[in-house]
């Protein structure tokens, strides 16, 4: 069996302010759908993970075009939590919207690597789309420690 794996090596890593000015930047693009000036570089690559389906997409207008048909709606964004990594940051985001008349929620954990002050390439691991029918049997069915 061979494995290939691809990597963006970063000239150096990023510092902690360019760290939470593009996490800052990505949560609102989480929460509108639109990405901000200066988030994702020309050429961002995007490997989105949902269960049972993997979806790609390139560039900012290929990014935002990806989210948008999973997302159409604005939300909100919140809890985050952000960390540093050699190559850019990872963070684990819980998201809410509303969407044809029912309450959604889910949770991602995202990697970023970031290249001239951006966000090169991203890779997305969504738990799926839960609707209030499903929040509410996880409510029923399981006590959590923490939110």
């Amino acid at each position: 069996m061979t494995t290939t794996t691809t990597t963006t090596t970063a000239a150096a890593a990023p510092d902690e302010e360019t760290v939470r000015r593009l996490a800052a930047l990505l949560v609102d693009f989480l929460q509108t759908g639109v990405p901000p000036q200066g988030l994702f570089t020309p050429d961002v690559f995007c490997d989105l993970t949902v269960p049972q389906w993997r979806l790609q997409a390139a560039g900012p207008d290929g990014v935002a075009a990806l989210r948008r048909a999973g997302h159409p709606a604005r939300g909100a964004v919140p809890r985050s939590r952000v960390d540093r990594t050699p190559t850019g940051f990872t963070i684990e985001v819980e998201e809410r919207w509303e969407s044809g008349g029912d309450h959604w929620y889910c949770r991602e954990l995202m990697r970023a690597d970031v290249r001239d002050g951006a966000v090169a390439e991203i890779s997305v691991y969504c738990t799926g789309d839960w609707d209030s029918a499903q929040q509410r049997r996880h409510a029923e069915e399981v006590r959590l420690l923490r939110p």
